[in-house]
């Protein structure tokens, strides 16, 4: 065995509105000898996610907030390049939530093997066969109730989970669906990529105003990864018994003034809306479902994928902040 450095980004300030670099620190890590048990894997991507910033501020969540001058945690994907365990054999891929770093020496047990698939990266399963697939589906299926033949609106459309809900929803016997983008060519590759029936750029458009008329018979799932102006204009364009997944709200993420909330809720009473927020981390039963379908979906070839890369490590923090800024096409990742 031998001694090990490892670069991590930690936190070390609690952002007020934006994060800035300053909030951020690049930490050297020296790891020992290999305990029994524990092995040390190099990480090849490292993934930067909205949620992440709400984990930023000290308030309260469904997780505890990163602490300060702690590396930041989260998804990653590598291989075991040391080990002390059986279970885990130099070579094994493996997916863990150890975070910002290049290397993580760890118990086993907080690793979990992945398959090593011909011909795609280790980082599909951080994004289209990970949880940002298994959110989508969790969204469609056990919160909104999606149903054959339903019309699904999704905002944040060309995003990583935007993406895989609009394939998952077609999938399911969507009869038509339309998401909202931040530029003209995100709406093209949703519609030419993604199986987007309509798709539209809410920085040219007013969403109230656009959605109506993208969805003349009216919506009944809604999967909400904005809130905000996308959020009331959906309520306005719901049918009778719609339903609304709310798994984010990136459009107040970073803001520093108190969000007024939609002037139509009324609708929620009259039209018989259900409307659900949820964390992946109450629904993970339903993982084996979802990797059975989309497995196969993914065989036949049915499913497509975005990926912006970044390299290097030290480069993580710019990732992140590009992420929140819609820089990126389907998911965000740090290439080690």
């Amino acid at each position: 065995m031998s001694n090990s450095t490892s670069t991590q980004i930690q936190l070390v300030n609690r952002p007020t509105g934006w994060p800035s670099h300053d909030d951020f620190r690049t930490a050297t890590i020296e790891y020992g000898d290999l305990e029994p048990g524990q092995v040390r894997v190099r990480n090849e991507f490292v993934s930067v996610d909205p949620y992440m910033r709400g984990r930023m501020n000290d308030t309260r969540s469904y997780v505890a907030p990163f602490a300060l001058g702690e590396t930041i945690t989260g998804g990653a994907v590598g291989r075991v390049i040391e080990s002390e365990s059986g279970a885990l054999p130099v070579g094994t891929p493996v997916l863990h939530q150890h975070g910002w770093s290049d290397v993580i020496q760890a118990d086993a047990e907080t690793f979990r093997p992945v398959p090593d698939i011909e011909g795609l990266p280790l980082s599909v399963h951080l994004h289209i066969l990970g949880m940002t697939g298994l959110t989508a589906y969790v969204g469609l299926t056990a919160i909104a109730g999606m149903e054959e033949g339903d019309t699904v609106f999704v905002s944040g459309a060309a995003g990583a989970v935007g993406t895989a809900v609009g394939q998952i929803a077609k999938q399911l016997g969507a009869s038509r669906v339309i998401g909202s983008a931040g530029s003209a060519k995100k709406v093209a590759l949703l519609t030419k990529k993604y199986g987007y029936d309509e798709a539209f750029n809410y920085k040219e458009v007013n969403v109230r105003e656009q959605l109506p008329v993208s969805a003349p018979d009216g919506v009944d799932v809604y999967f909400d990864n904005v809130g905000g102006d996308h959020l009331e204009a959906a309520l306005d364009a719901m049918n009778d018994g719609g339903r609304i997944a709310l798994c984010g709200a990136i459009s107040g993420y970073n803001s520093t003034d108190r969000t007024p909330g939609p002037d139509n809720m009324a609708n929620i009473i009259t039209r018989g809306l259900k409307l659900e927020g949820f964390t992946l981390a109450n629904y993970l039963h339903h993982a084996p479902a979802f990797r059975e379908k989309m497995t196969k979906w993914f065989a036949e070839g049915k499913i497509a994928y975005d990926e912006t890369v970044v390299d290097g490590i030290e480069n993580t923090v710019d990732a992140f902040l590009d992420m929140m800024r819609g820089a990126n096409t389907g998911k965000m990742l740090v290439r080690i």
